[in-house]
């Protein structure tokens, strides 16, 4: 019996490739160097050509932009800056006759400070009806001068910030993002109204961010071990306060009744960052979650055992309750596969960035592990998460002078810490102006760095041997042999790492010499030996 069984005939959620696509970065349709919907809906048929069968965007609602749109005034209009509702409504229509779902992002832990809910509370004042959508509390010390707690800020310093009447009001990320209060049934009422809003508009899921995040301790208690662990958790010890509450559940419960009440498969995906994963079972549920994202294998970076140890996790733990496994290597807030696997870099240096003064990876060699590991990804049976630019190898952007940075996280830190930004950047289209295509001025709000241009999706196209080619190949091969759909078992745990979906074995050789193998080789994600028959280190092999 396979570790995995197949599930054939499975929604698309259970086996789909689902591409990120990160609004001010994807394209830019009127030349202001910001990306907008009219972008994406121009290049769609790009995507399509590439062989995905969805697209998530990450947040495009009104927003003052703290926090590249995750800090929301609006749950239910679309930011100026991309375009209007009338373009959203088109880009779906043209994606949809592209056959390709869509996904948008959900941001229920927080909203803008700049949200009317936020601003009719703090001029409603303590105690209000007002106030209850979020956390206020009176502060300690003689005259309340100290914070409710010591919960602290994932971008860095005090999860508080005191108002002028002396309340105080909880954020887990900036000032500019107060936490919502999800004990408030009125809070729970609004954003069963905001998904019915854009269900009704034709979207065919959400991504849901912080879920885990969202129900908080009764009474707001200490973080017990917040010395140790900062904003976090430590895997194994208690769930600290503002993480993981049961009262969660009830929540995602109702919110899979209206999905489940709209035509068609209507899915929703968690960025819940919980382990071990058999504790993240508990989001995934028959009637929670549809999936979660896999942050056991992200983490995992590409070492031999970990990747072993988190993929055979992951089957354990999903099969268990009839969830799909998802995979990912890249996302908006970790340093892209290529840069982090040619360095040392663990999660924390992933998500909080590399600067200039950092020591910088070996791109070439990333690239290398990269299209390796991308392949390697492509085989497992469940749902595969892109991220933008992935498909052309593109490097983080790990030079970015201090004037252009972003990212809160580098302003809370006083640079100590340079944020996200690097994963960021605009995308290479066309090799030419300054922004290579992203637009035809060349204006851009982050800048790429030079060898963004030789990596241009112009540059790349129909040509053998370009990470293009091989993402094209793989996802065409994924769809013929139903890789998405299908079973999953070790062939080898050895430096050989093999496993074989169906009629379909991909290894990975991680030792440092080549290795003799036998079978027709339909991809590889490296030229092989003159021979064809010796599969180097740090390549991937797709065999029939």
């Amino acid at each position: 019996m396979p570790l995995h069984e197949a599930v054939e005939g499975a929604q698309w959620w259970r086996s789909g490739a689902i591409y990120q696509i990160y609004p001010r970065s994807f394209a830019d349709a009127n030349g202001d160097g910001m990306g907008d919907l009219k972008g994406i809906t121009q290049r769609l048929s790009s995507l399509a050509a590439l062989g995905i069968d969805a697209i998530w965007l990450s947040p495009f609602y009104r927003s003052p932009q703290k926090d590249a749109g995750y800090d929301v005034s609006d749950y239910v209009s679309v930011d100026p800056l991309f375009g209007t509702l009338e373009d959203f409504d088109e880009m779906v229509t043209e994606a949809h006759r592209l056959s390709l779902r869509v996904m948008i992002d959900l941001v229920p832990n927080h909203s803008s400070s700049e949200h009317e809910w936020f601003q009719k509370a703090l001029k409603a004042g303590p105690g209000s009806r007002e106030r209850s959508y979020y956390h206020f509390k009176d502060g300690k010390g003689d005259d309340g001068e100290l914070p409710p707690n010591n919960w602290q800020s994932m971008f860095g310093g005090p999860a508080w910030t005191r108002v002028e009447d002396g309340q105080w009001y909880a954020h887990l990320f900036d000032s500019s993002q107060p936490d919502l209060n999800w004990e408030n049934p009125q809070v729970r009422e609004e954003f069963e109204k905001i998904l019915r809003f854009w269900l009704d508009r034709g979207v065919d899921g959400f991504r849901v961010d912080q879920p885990h995040a969202m129900a908080k301790a009764e009474g707001l208690p200490d973080h017990p071990y917040v010395d140790e662990a900062g904003a976090g958790f430590i895997e194994g010890r208690e769930n600290p306060p503002m993480w993981f509450q049961d009262s969660v559940h009830e929540i995602f419960r109702d919110w899979r009744k209206i999905l489940d009440s709209y035509p068609g498969d209507r899915a929703m995906c968690g960025e819940a960052y919980v382990l071990p994963l058999s504790f993240m079972a508990l989001w995934v549920r028959p009637d929670e979650f549809h999936q979660t994202f896999n942050f056991r294998f992200l983490d995992a970076g590409w070492d031999r055992q970990a990747l072993v140890s988190a993929i055979d996790e992951s089957f354990e733990a999903f099969d268990a309750v009839g969830a799909p496994s998802t995979w990912v290597l890249n996302n908006h807030d970790v340093l892209r596969h290529v840069s982090r696997f040619g360095g040392d870099y663990g999660r924390t240096t992933a998500s909080d960035g590399v600067g200039p003064n950092n020591p910088q990876p070996d791109n070439v060699l990333g690239l290398q592990k990269a299209r390796a590991a991308t392949l390697f990804m492509l085989g497992l049976p469940g749902a595969s998460y892109l991220y933008q630019g992935e498909e052309l190898g593109l490097p983080d952007h790990t030079t970015i002078a201090e004037e252009h940075r972003q990212d809160p996280t580098f302003f809370r830190t006083s640079g100590q810490r340079v944020g996200r930004d690097g994963c960021r950047v605009p995308l290479p289209w066309e090799m030419g102006n300054a922004s290579n295509g992203f637009n035809q001025t060349g204006k851009a709000w982050l800048p790429q760095p030079d060898s963004y241009a030789a990596l241009s999706r112009d540059q790349q196209q129909d040509k053998d041997g370009s990470t293009l080619t091989l993402y094209q190949l793989a996802l065409k091969l994924r769809k013929q042999f139903q890789l998405g759909e299908g079973s999953f078992d070790w062939v080898s745990k050895t430096e050989a790492l093999s496993y074989q979906n169906g009629k379909v074995q991909i290894v990975h050789n991680f030792s440092s010499e080549p290795k003799k193998l036998t079978g027709e080789v339909v991809i590889s994600s490296m030229p092989l030996s003159k021979d064809g028959s010796l599969l180097p280190n740090d390549t991937a092999w797709v065999l029939v």
